[in-house]
């Protein structure tokens, strides 16, 4: 009889920490559940979907449910396992001459040490970080056996939800039913390229709610115009060139310089010119009317960058790098590319940052990284580079010349759509062009294993 109250009793333990372990997942599943995530499976799932909406719904009774049974399985197991342990180790203590008393002790501590260790790991930590992992099946595995212990014990978890309830008001706060949702704008961008891919929106409104939503973590860096596409004039030009400049690149505001961008005056806008009559145009120099504009850190970002222009009359501010030299211009121009994509006017060149050809992709060599894992669907590694152009120097190691093709590195984890899916192979980058040191036009092209063997082989 002894022997059988023994194995019930083993039995039993295993069977109450399952128990415990059950209302660990569902407490833990449920607080990691997104109220949308609840709401979409239940719209379109099965009854167990709408049982997780409902407790979802009912998140603060159903937590008290849950700590109730943890308690209550804790208890019955401790009560149950640490005497039956004790007393399988008792007889081992006694081989080695120990008194029944110090037998007795010995085994009750190492019993409570191994009955708890095991209702902590298989009950409580294990459970947690299922249901920490993937909260919807968890909360879906749990539903049903949730709800039946809920309803039996409803008068109960009533009165201890509700003298908790009572405490913490007593506090001065008001206790809430359901969590707060709240998403961060990274799980906003997921969802926006979700939909689209899906087709609940279209293409180019999810590309705009994608930029806007990454915009604030753009650096002011990401945003300017680079120092080398910079048009500038020496402050001892006059009126008329400033006029000249303006009919012959298009651009409105130019930075006064003296000597190099690292000495920027000011900036003039071409609206200036026509503050001043025709016959003193060209004798007036742009040192006396070029405006103060903020300097901001390359390292700012975006939702700063936009504030410090917007409130600028000139709608343009410096960019300094880490060793104050400026590193390029950002305008209001610029700020509404980023999120609106190009924005061109008569005035503008022709050329496009990216071209979509027969071969692949045609592409800027100042296209920022991220840039290019957006429009092509390559996404590069970290490394020490801002730019497609950056890529290719340090993957050459050396100046390029038109026509070297290089390997690009294994694809990382963060590509976005639009992409096109392309059998397993790699990137493989050509300079189309180059303006003096600098890469001005890649080709970047998808190609397959056996092209890649084939290009490997030939350029090995």
């Amino acid at each position: 009889m002894s022997t059988v109250f023994t194995i019930l009793s083993l039995f039993g333990f295993v069977a109450l920490t399952a128990g415990t372990a059950l209302f660990v997942a569902a407490e833990f599943s449920l607080t990691a559940l997104e109220r949308s995530t609840v709401e979409s499976h239940a719209r379109t799932g099965d009854r167990r979907s709408r049982q997780v909406c409902q407790a979802h719904r009912t998140l603060s009774f159903q937590l008290s449910g849950a700590q109730l049974g943890i308690t209550i399985t804790t208890l019955i197991t401790g009560y149950i396992a640490e005497p039956v342990l004790a007393k399988l180790f008792a007889p081992l203590f006694s081989t080695f001459g120990l008194s029944s008393g110090a037998s007795h002790g010995i085994s009750l501590a190492l019993a409570l040490i191994l009955a708890t260790s095991l209702s902590m790991i298989y009950g409580e930590l294990v459970p947690k970080n299922i249901a920490i992992a993937a909260p919807l099946g968890t909360a879906r595995f749990t539903a049903g056996p949730m709800v039946a212990f809920s309803t039996t014990f409803k008068w109960m978890i009533h009165f201890l939800n509700g003298t908790a309830n009572w405490a913490v008001r007593q506090l001065g706060i008001e206790p809430a039913e359901e969590l707060r949702s709240a998403r961060s704008p990274q799980e906003l961008g997921s969802l926006v390229r979700t939909s689209a891919l899906r087709g609940a929106i279209d293409q180019r409104t999810a590309q705009v709610v994608d930029r806007s939503l990454q915009f604030g973590e753009r650096s002011a860096e990401e945003l300017m115009t680079p120092r080398v596409k910079t048009e500038s004039l020496d402050q001892d030009d006059t009126i008329a060139d400033l006029i000249d400049a303006a009919r012959r690149t298009g651009y409105s505001r130019f930075p006064v310089i003296d000597g190099d961008l690292d000495n920027t005056l000011g900036v003039v806008h071409i609206k200036q010119a026509f503050l001043h009559p025709v016959r003193a145009r060209r004798t007036i120099k742009l040192k006396t009317i070029a405006q103060q504009v903020p300097i901001v850190p390359a390292s700012l970002d975006g939702d700063e960058v936009l504030e410090r222009v917007r409130a600028d009359g000139m709608q343009v501010a410096l960019v300094v790098d880490e060793y104050g030299g400026t590193a390029g211009i950002v305008t209001m121009e610029d700020i509404i590319e980023e999120i609106l994509g190009d924005v061109r006017d008569e005035h503008d060149e022709e050329e496009l940052d990216v071209r979509r050809t027969a071969a692949g992709w045609n592409c800027s060599g100042l296209l920022r990284i991220d840039e290019v894992s957006r429009t092509t669907g390559y996404d590069a590694p970290e490394g020490e580079y801002e730019t497609l152009g950056g890529l290719v120097l340090t993957r050459l190691g050396r100046i390029p010349v038109t026509g070297d093709e290089v390997l690009l590195p294994e694809p990382g984890n963060g590509s976005q759509p639009p992409f096109e899916p392309h059998t397993a192979g790699g990137w493989i980058a050509k300079v189309e062009r180059m303006d003096g040191r600098r890469i001005d036009r890649v080709l970047l092209r998808p190609v397959d294993a056996d092209t890649l063997a084939e290009w490997g082989h030939g350029n090995g």
